[in-house]
């Protein structure tokens, strides 16, 4: 079944081709106070009729524009810029705009405003030697393998022993990521590198910021845009080269879509990187995302939740593309949940830990991150994650979540070459299913690891746990693809309501989950709260949904940082994992409060609540080799609900 919902009071639906202005009220940014920039590119809807590249670019030439190309492949849709606008403006182009309108082969025009995305990872960039250290003669022969902890972690710079990927067990089934590509949408990939180069993608790769190809970094004196170079040798670094470390998936392909690297993005160029080439590219990596300082909430404008949506509906001849996600680096004054990127049920969000088990200081928080990864090491902030720079050399020292995600790609390539019938969806529930408890904690010990309704253990840092390569890949070979995932709005309120300055309101919604429809979900995979509210004071509120099972969620933390007064949140996903596998059925709790200094007080305008999941019961015929896996705990858990 397609990935498609409608929406509570308007009849939205998702789908692959169109999204109603409406849906934009989701993800534009309602937090946002800067003046607002244009650029000098322009979306364009040719008239029914008139189609094609080369009409478009007849069209584009004839009123002094330039034709980009199409819109996520589409026949009518197109971007075009005008080089003789400046790239960014405080002001609305009202002739160039009234121009495009005018010509009668032209149904729609609209000029892209531009945004700061900001790539993530914490540290100062440091270059270092191709190499410089001897080879080591067991396990891979890579020179900077004794430092890559995250991949086998003996103890070495203060960390704790096997608490890493356990890829040694994945590599040992024969499985290293053959036939599976990764895209690294970043600042460019050297793919002249020689721990890359021939492990590289050409035919996937294209360069959105230049128009061409070949998506190189532009060198700076800083390294700036060696982003994304280091985060494609962590997926796909050659194994035995005597050049710097190894990639998780070794043997997998990556491919560069340069799309970073100018001074503002469109929705546009986001769009076509999500977009591009979903038949070549299994995995997007996303190390990046909307300024993590505390008070901004943004996510994907309409062309970018288009190309989302389709690449999970289409991508990979309709299994569905994985998109991977850091989670943020704002630390514990922002909240994951309000990136709509990292929040979103389409995408894998993955938070970092250091290679102690603490969280990284620098790591979000929020309830819709999946699972988790690594970045620094403890007692050396320095030692991050070892993988490819620019120049052909070497690094020790990337981190951040942005070396988090690519370690789960790397992941995910593994499982993809081990089953490569899996969708987007199998790809999620085997996150659930493997993910290790390990030895994550919470340096601060705000956040503890709990038990939802059906046995699955979760913590609001790390999510259902560090990723385990072995245990993934293995469960992988066994898998049965999931069943048929509904959409159901559960219920809703829209009468007004006053927070309270002092204590909480607690609003009830009870819901019988669609049942005896055709959009009935009975097991759970995504939940969305969709709030709209506003108050003196954004950054204090605060926000928890239980659900009929008794899982509490914190959908929204404290932002010191956010003192919004006057958007508030504008229909608003928020999004939890932590009731994955539960039966949605009966009530579910809202409880708002602030937590602030000072008194303020709020409104809340309206409450859906959206389900997401399965009819039937996930799992069944699979076989249970471990019964203290979670994959038994949870299997038993339906099978009683089942019975009783």
């Amino acid at each position: 079944m397609r990935d498609v919902w409608s929406s509570w009071s308007r009849g939205i639906r998702w789908d692959t081709v169109a999204v109603t202005a409406s849906l934009l009220y989701f993800f534009l940014a309602p937090g946002l106070s800067a003046p607002e920039v244009f650029t000098n590119s322009f979306y364009v809807q040719l008239q029914d009729g008139h189609h094609g590249r080369v009409t478009a670019d007849g069209i584009a030439k004839r009123n002094g524009f330039q034709n980009l190309g199409p819109v996520l492949g589409s026949e009518n849709e197109f971007h075009f810029v005008h080089d003789g606008l400046p790239h960014a403006r405080t002001k609305r182009s009202i002739p160039h705009t009234r121009l495009l309108k005018s010509d009668p082969h032209i149904k729609i025009a609209v000029q892209q405003t531009g945004f700061r995305r900001e790539k993530r990872g914490y540290n100062p960039l440091r270059v270092e030697n191709l190499v410089d250290l001897p080879p080591v003669l067991e396990d891979p022969s890579d020179p900077y393998f004794i430092h890559q902890w995250y991949l086998k972690n003996t103890g070495q710079n203060g960390g704790k022993k096997k608490l890493d990927l356990n890829v040694e067990a994945a590599w040992a089934q024969g499985i290293t990521g053959k036939n599976v590509t990764t895209a690294i949408m970043d600042d460019g990939v050297d793919y002249m590198h020689p721990d890359l180069k021939f492990n590289y993608n050409a035919k996937a790769s294209y360069d959105f910021s230049s128009n061409d190809p070949y998506p190189y970094p532009r060198y700076t004196d800083d390294w700036f845009n060696s982003h994304g170079t280091r985060c494609a040798g962590e997926v796909s670094a050659a194994r035995d080269n005597g050049i710097c470390g190894v990639g998780v998936a070794y043997d997998s392909k990556v491919a560069g879509i340069r799309m970073l690297d100018q001074p503002y993005m469109t929705d546009l160029i986001e769009a076509n990187s999500m977009g591009h080439e979903p038949n070549l590219i299994d995995i997007y990596s996303a190390s990046w995302g909307p300024t993590d300082d505390g008070k901004t909430v943004d996510g994907p404008r309409n062309a970018t939740m288009r190309a989302i949506v389709k690449g999970v509906n289409e991508g990979r001849n309709g299994l569905g593309n994985i998109y991977v996600w850091a989670s943020g680096d704002g630390g514990e004054d922002d909240d994951c949940n309000c990136d709509g990127y990292a929040a979103s049920m389409w995408t894998v969000s993955i938070n970092s830990a250091i290679n102690d088990g603490q969280n990284a200081h620098y790591d979000e928080s929020c309830s819709s991150t999946l699972a988790s990864t690594f970045s620094n090491g403890a007692k050396d902030p320095n030692t991050g994650v070892a993988t490819t720079d620019l120049y052909g050399k070497c690094t020790k020292s990337h981190s951040g979540t942005s070396a988090a995600a690519p370690e789960a790609a790397g992941v995910f390539a593994l499982a993809l070459e081990a089953n490569n019938k899996l969708t987007w969806r199998d790809i999620q529930h085997l996150t659930v299913l493997t993910s290790k408890r390990n030895s994550l904690f919470d340096a601060k010990g705000r956040f503890h690891w709990t038990m939802n309704g059906v046995g699955l253990e979760f913590n609001h840092l790390f999510g259902f746990g560090v990723l385990d390569a072995g245990a993934m890949v293995a469960l992988s070979k066994e898998w049965k693809t999931v069943p048929a995932r509904y959409h159901c709005e559960g219920a809703s309120m829209s009468k007004p309501r006053k927070i309270p300055s002092r204590g909480s309101l607690i609003l009830k919604l009870e819901t019988n989950s669609c049942q005896g429809t055709e959009t009935e979900v009975d097991y759970l995979e995504h939940v969305q709260a969709v709030i709209t509210l506003n108050s003196t004071r954004r950054g204090d509120i605060v926000m928890f949904m239980t659900s009929p099972m008794g899982t509490r969620s914190m959908v929204l933390s404290r932002r010191p940082n956010d003192d919004d007064r006057h958007d508030g949140f504008v229909k608003w996903p928020f999004m939890t994992t932590h009731t994955w596998g539960e039966n949605p059925r009966g009530t579910w709790t809202l409880e708002i409060q602030f937590n602030g200094e000072k008194p303020q007080t709020g409104w809340i305008k309206e409450w859906a609540l959206m389900l997401h999941g399965t009819k039937d019961p996930p799992y069944v015929g699979l076989p249970v080799t471990d019964p203290h896996s979670k994959l038994a705990i949870v299997k038993k858990a339906h099978e009683d609900r089942k019975k009783a």
